[in-house]
């Protein structure tokens, strides 16, 4: 992937030269989310999916939430994707029709850049914009950035559910944060 691309946004942003670029996903970026998702999965606690899925179900799932009216948006610097996010319905019964979850994924050169902001602010007018009423965001395991992100942005811890996941050999907590828009 390229350039170092936390060093382009850190420099490049002082002089003014260069900025990310929040927009939505298209079938084009389905490749680079599907490689910025799958590290996630093989090396990180940040999601308790156990196996990358390949680009045929990362486009299958981009569609359903497009389906379902909700934005799925890519950060993109210099022709590069660094970050992707998206909103998806918060439980399936219809009284949660109102209430999204935010998924949220950067590229970790990018991570500590405000690639992140860029797009969860997005993300959150977005939703505003569409008439949802409350925000959710649910962060598996130890995951500081995540959790420092949404607390900037105005999100609250709600809940915490202890062992509620298995991965690498260990139990995971999941916290639950939430915002209303």
């Amino acid at each position: 992937m390229g350039t170092d691309v936390g060093a382009v946004i850190t420099e490049k942003n002082a002089s003014g030269a260069s900025q990310c670029l929040v927009r939505s996903a298209t079938p084009a970026d389905i490749p680079y989310i599907t490689a910025i998702y799958s590290r996630f999965v093989t090396t990180s606690t940040a999601t308790s999916e156990m196996t990358a899925p390949a680009e045929p179900e990362m486009f299958r799932r981009w569609r359903a939430v497009l389906d379902r009216g909700l934005p799925y948006l890519v950060a993109e610097l210099e022709g590069y994707v660094v970050g992707f996010c998206y909103a998806s319905q918060f439980r399936p019964r219809e009284g949660y029709r109102y209430t999204v979850e935010d998924s949220i994924y950067v590229r970790p050169d990018c991570i500590g850049h405000g690639v992140g902001r860029l797009l969860l602010s997005d993300l959150i007018g977005q939703c505003r914009e569409k008439g949802c009423h409350s925000m959710v965001a649910c962060i598996l395991g130890v995951n500081p950035s995540s959790i420092a992100l949404h607390t900037t942005l105005g999100f609250q811890q709600v809940g915490q559910l202890p062992d509620a996941a298995y991965k690498f050999g260990e139990w995971l907590h999941l916290l639950i944060m939430q915002r209303l828009l």
